[in-house]
């Protein structure tokens, strides 16, 4: 792949926020998989047409200086299963916390992650 037109045909993940700040409301829209590639509009349409706009220019810098391009991330990649260690004592906590809560300590990991 190395034209413009064949990246954007890929199915990127694109996230669009609905952001309320001090700046007032408006929508902040980014790819997933292209590190810096985002844009803002008022309305969800406009973020999500000047992201497309943002992510061609990306692109097309991209792959003028040299760099490659990510490739989507699809879920087929991911097994759902991962390992990660924890300090004892938090271990510890987040058993007491499952146990009091009537649930195994996968479930309430889950529970806490999906927060």
């Amino acid at each position: 792949m190395n034209n413009v037109e064949s990246y954007m045909k890929l199915p990127y993940n694109y996230i669009i926020n609905e952001i309320n700040d001090e700046s007032g409301k408006y929508f902040y829209a980014r790819v997933l998989e292209l590190d810096g590639c985002q844009s803002t509009g008022e309305t969800f349409e406009e973020a999500y047409d000047s992201l497309k706009d943002a992510m061609k220019g990306w692109i097309e810098t991209k792959l003028e200086n040299g760099y490659s391009i990510p490739l989507p991330v699809g879920s087929e990649k991911f097994s759902g299963k991962f390992i990660i260690r924890i300090p004892k004592s938090l271990h510890y906590r987040l058993s007491i916390e499952a146990e009091q809560e009537g649930v195994s300590l996968n479930q309430y990991a889950l529970y806490k992650l999906s927060k």
